[in-house]
């Protein structure tokens, strides 16, 4: 595509193909550049469909696919990677640009998955030489990128059956939960497995619970004997036999789900650390205060190799989230949290915001001036996230590593009123 970008956009593309994905079958439709439909047809989700749909386009449009323009409401998925593999130029669309340019093209407010693909069709036919077509990254930044996604899947699931043991150990074992208070500690369920239930733990004596805190480096002098008092009074206030006898046995299903689930995360972080420490791009991103082997490997996924993408630091800051959404109209002026963004990247930069609080003083102060100013604690973050992201983008465009001095001297050299304050 880059031998072409002399030329515009209707030189460029002789085909404009609307694609509706789903599960199973994609519904397809293409238009020239006059407008008329010259394909129509639901693609069923296999290699035999797939190949039927590039015979059909090289039919339309020659053997190379280079001058087919796909519009589709994703920006990533295994669909979009197979209109990438084969050539074809790829814009995607906003829901919200969808359903405007539904409306736009059907005023009856009939909808149809064929509907959909036409629509965007003629919309990139009409409207694309001002869309940004989509550009691939390098198949590392790919995979790290898929990688602490899903790893923060991973996570979210671990939350999710660590509140349901909680909530079982609430019913029939509360001594469990006043004696630990970071059920995402693996010795916390490690507590359950070894004492399942109140009778179990009290029936164990003091010897074996010293071996488990100290066999578990649970051993601190302010928690240690207030422990061993829970323990030594547990069966006093629990759940009847019944409650006990079913729920422990929900306690010990949830905590080997856990412990596996653990296994599988400290696997993930591995292969996450070993792709990260291979890429160009980790001193830039590893040097962010408070970037840590967790959210800079998610960062530097997120926005990615390719410098063309982000013009300046507001685009960043616009894909990130952080930039508000302004409406004026007359007198009128309203700005508003904005939600269209890329929401991974919104929540690893307001987690470099709040782990850099204890990192810089100025990011501190910062943070601070925003919460005197009433502004919530989101909204506090999401202002450091947005001054953050600022100096990342210069960062990632020169390819240098943070300096906290050099920072602090263009604070100085601006007249900064964090310098100011501190």
């Amino acid at each position: 595509m880059t031998a072409h970008t002399s030329q515009t956009f209707h030189q460029q593309f002789h085909l404009f193909l609307g694609f509706d994905w789903a599960h199973d079958d994609h519904d397809v439709v293409a238009v020239d550049s006059t407008g008329r439909t010259v394909l129509d047809r639901a693609v069923p989700d296999t290699a035999e469909g797939w190949a039927d749909l590039r015979q059909k386009l090289q039919d339309l449009a020659g053997p190379d696919l280079w001058h087919v323009a796909v519009v589709v409401e994703t920006c990533n998925g295994p669909a979009v990677e197979r209109l990438l593999d084969m050539g074809t130029a790829v814009y995607p669309i906003s829901a919200k640009a969808a359903k405007a340019f539904r409306q736009c093209k059907n005023s009856s407010g009939s909808k149809s998955d064929r509907l959909d693909a036409w629509s965007f069709a003629d919309a990139l036919r009409t409207n694309g030489q001002q869309w940004k077509a989509l550009v691939p990254d390098d198949p590392l930044t790919q995979e790290l990128r898929l990688l602490c996604r899903d790893e923060v899947k991973l996570i979210e699931q671990r939350t999710a059956l660590v509140l349901q043991l909680q909530e079982a150990l609430h019913e029939y074992y509360p001594a469990a939960l006043e004696a630990f208070d970071k059920w995402v500690c693996p010795s916390a369920w490690a507590f359950v497995a070894a004492f399942p239930t109140p009778r179990h733990l009290v029936a164990a004596g003091r010897r074996k619970w010293e071996k488990f805190l100290h066999s578990h480096r649970l051993y601190r002098e302010a928690t240690y004997d207030r422990r061993l008092e829970i323990f030594a009074r547990a069966d006093r206030f629990c759940g009847p036999p019944a409650v006990t006898n079913a729920k422990s046995r929900l306690a010990l299903a949830l905590v080997k789900q856990l412990q596996v689930l653990e296994a599988q995360l400290r696997e993930y972080r591995t292969a996450i650390e070993t792709l990260f420490d291979q890429h160009p791009d980790r001193d830039i991103f590893g040097s962010l205060p408070g970037g840590g082997d967790k959210v800079a490997p998610r960062l530097l996924s997120e926005i990615g190799t390719v410098r063309e993408r982000f013009k300046d630091a507001q685009s960043l800051q616009t894909y990130a989230g952080s930039a508000p959404v302004t409406w004026e109209s007359g007198k009128s002026r309203i700005v508003q949290f904005r939600r269209a963004c890329n929401k991974h990247l919104r929540a690893a930069t307001n987690f470099l915001a709040d782990l850099s609080r204890d990192r810089c003083v100025w990011a501190q102060t910062y943070y601070q001036q925003k919460r005197e100013q009433g502004k919530s604690h989101a909204t506090a973050l999401r202002c450091l996230a947005q001054r953050w992201l600022k100096i990342l983008w210069k960062m990632w465009q020169t390819r240098t590593p943070y300096d906290e001095a050099f920072h602090l001297q263009n604070q100085t050299r601006h007249g900064s009123w964090v310098l100011v304050m501190k």
